[in-house]
């Protein structure tokens, strides 16, 4: 027997309101997310610009659900794609992108670029990168953007409540003092000298930041520097990290952390967390199988070594299995890796996370 019309209606439109309460982004009661920092949270800005830093061909993106390049220097999701679905939130734009205007200008911004560091000095073989001062001057100009849309009294609120990532640092050692042997700042300043110049470069960079209007602030360390795939294939000894690389981390997270916890005394508040992202890959590093990975010296995409040499391109050899290696590409971690990472950002113990996790941040922002 067939139903009355009116009764067919009534279902169609129960059902539409269901799904729509399922299915509607959950951008209005979301907290903006703003990104800044290096490759490993760039998102496409660098696709905007004339450099060499970039990751706009295949097989960037082979496991992005469009399947296709977009920028971010992984084979699918990287870290604020994860905390983005975390946080029920969209996916932070690039700053660059024509597509971040109107009511998208509400969810955040992604301000990084690949190659850039905490000094203005690393990078420079990459040409035309957006450099930290820079990526804040474009924080800056958001938040007029914003204002012209919401006005001020709503912007400053929705920087105040917002959550930020920032990830640079690694570039420093890599890209600038380990590039070349007797480069211009190893011979301006020892490692020990060099660390402590770095980060106090670093914190004026936060500190503005925290003038910009950011309260609540994720800082990563660097990643265990002298075990990526790029590393092990140009400075190891028989598959094992390379020693100085690694010093430079053991050196630079620590005090990293303390800065975070200076800053924090001064605020007389807990701006800034510090996730142990050099802890966390240790974890898959030391032993990739308890993770699902049959690796974490071989890079998916690569070539050489280890797969360690040169750029991840079409005529490089890929893996088929992604989620089976913890590095991606000479580099940057697969997309699984990015995903484990964010478990531990989001639930890690004071071991990964101080003085806290995202989980309890969220928690406790939920009842200011």
């Amino acid at each position: 027997m067939a139903s009355p019309p009116f009764q067919t209606s009534w279902l169609a439109l129960a059902l539409v309101v269901a799904l729509g309460m399922t299915l509607a982004p959950r951008t209005e009661a979301a907290r903006a997310f703003f990104v800044f920092g290096d490759s490993l949270v760039d998102n496409g800005n660098n696709n905007y610009l004339a450099t060499t830093a970039r990751a706009d061909s295949p097989p960037y993106g082979i496991d992005y659900p469009t399947h296709q390049p977009t920028g971010r220097f992984s084979n699918g999701f990287n870290i604020p794609d994860f905390i983005s679905q975390e946080i029920g939130s969209e996916p932070t734009l690039p700053y660059l992108s024509p597509e971040l205007r109107g009511q998208r200008l509400l969810v955040g911004a992604n301000f990084a670029s690949a190659g850039i560091g905490v000094l203005n000095d690393t990078g420079v073989q990459f040409i035309n990168v957006i450099r930290m001062y820079q990526q804040l001057e474009y924080f800056q100009q958001h938040q007029r953007r914003v204002a012209a849309l919401i006005g001020p009294e709503r912007t400053k609120k929705l920087v105040n409540q917002a959550l930020v990532l920032i990830t640079v640092g690694g570039n420093d050692f890599v890209n600038n003092y380990f590039l070349v042997p007797y480069s211009a700042r190893s011979r301006q300043y020892s490692l020990s000298n060099y660390v402590p110049y770095v980060i106090s470069e670093y914190k004026k960079l936060l500190m503005r930041l925290y003038d910009l209007g950011a309260r609540r602030v994720l800082v990563t360390g660097t990643g265990p520097l002298g075990c990526v795939p790029a590393e092990l294939a140009t400075r190891s000894r028989n598959g094992q990290c390379a020693a100085e690389l690694q010093q430079a981390s053991s050196l630079y997270n620590p005090q990293l952390l303390q800065m975070l916890k200076d800053l924090n005394k001064k605020y007389k508040s807990q701006v800034f967390i510090g996730a142990n992202t050099q802890q966390m890959h240790n974890d898959f590093i030391t032993n990739p199988q308890a993770y699902g990975f049959i690796t974490s010296k071989v890079a998916c995409c690569g070539q050489g070594p280890y797969n360690g040499i040169g750029l991840c391109t079409m005529a490089s050899t890929l893996c088929t299995n992604r989620d089976q290696y913890a590095f991606w590409d000479p580099f940057h971690p697969s997309q699984k890796a990015n995903r484990l990472i964010v478990q531990q950002i989001m639930t890690g113990s004071t071991k990964y996370m101080d003085p806290m996790n995202l989980s309890s941040i969220m928690a406790l922002d939920s009842r200011l």
